[in-house]
C-alpha cells in the first residue's frame, strides 16, 4: 500500500513537471460565464496572464449571486488536460469550496456535465492550488469551474491548464 503511494505521488510530480514546461493552454483565449458581477468581472480576466489577487484591480472574473454559477474557457482543440491551477482571490477564497472542474466536448448544460477532473477541497486566499486530472488526465475542448450549489459568487484571478495535444 505505501509502495503504491510512493508510485502515485512519483507519477503526480512527474506529470506536474512536464506540464510546466509547457505553456499555459488557456492564455489568450476567450472565456465566458454564467453571468457577471461587474463590469470589472469580465470571464477573461482569469485566463489575461495576470496573477494579481486584488478583486478590485480588475485581474479576477466574477459571476454575481446566483444557483450553480460556471466559468468555461473554449481551447479551440482537443487536449489531454492533467493539471488545472487555479489563483484564488485575496479575500473570499472559500467560496470556491466545492467547486467542480470538469472538462469535456459537450456544451449541454453549460459543459457542467463533463467529466469530473477535481474538486476544490481549499484554496487559501490569493494563493494558487494546482488540481490534478487523474490517473491519465482528462480529455477535452472545453474547461468548466462549476459551483453546484445556490446562493453563490465565482470567483477567479487565474485560471491555467496544462495537458498535450490529442486527436479527437
Amino acid at each position: 500500500m505505501k509502495s503504491r503511494r510512493l508510485l502515485l505521488l512519483a507519477s503526480l510530480c512527474l506529470i506536474l513537471h512536464l506540464t510546466r514546461a509547457q505553456e499555459n493552454l488557456a492564455a489568450g483565449l476567450r472565456a465566458t460565464q454564467s453571468t457577471t458581477y461587474r463590469h470589472f468581472a469580465d470571464p477573461n480576466n482569469a485566463i489575461d496572464g495576470n496573477l494579481d489577487t486584488n478583486f478590485r484591480h480588475g485581474s479576477c472574473s466574477s459571476t454575481s449571486k446566483q444557483c450553480r454559477p460556471w466559468w468555461r474557457v473554449d481551447l479551440h482543440e482537443h487536449y489531454r488536460i492533467f493539471v488545472v491551477s487555479i489563483t484564488a482571490p485575496s479575500r473570499f477564497a472559500r467560496q470556491l469550496r466545492g467547486a467542480e472542474i470538469r472538462i469535456g466536448d459537450s456544451l449541454m448544460n453549460n459543459g457542467n456535465n463533463n467529466t469530473l477532473c477535481a474538486k476544490v477541497n481549499s484554496i487559501a486566499n490569493g494563493r494558487t492550488a494546482n488540481f490534478f486530472c487523474e490517473p491519465a488526465g482528462v480529455h477535452g475542448r472545453f474547461i468548466n469551474i462549476f459551483l453546484p450549489r445556490c446562493r453563490a459568487f465565482l470567483m477567479l484571478c487565474e485560471v491555467e491548464a496544462f495537458g498535450m495535444p490529442e486527436p479527437h
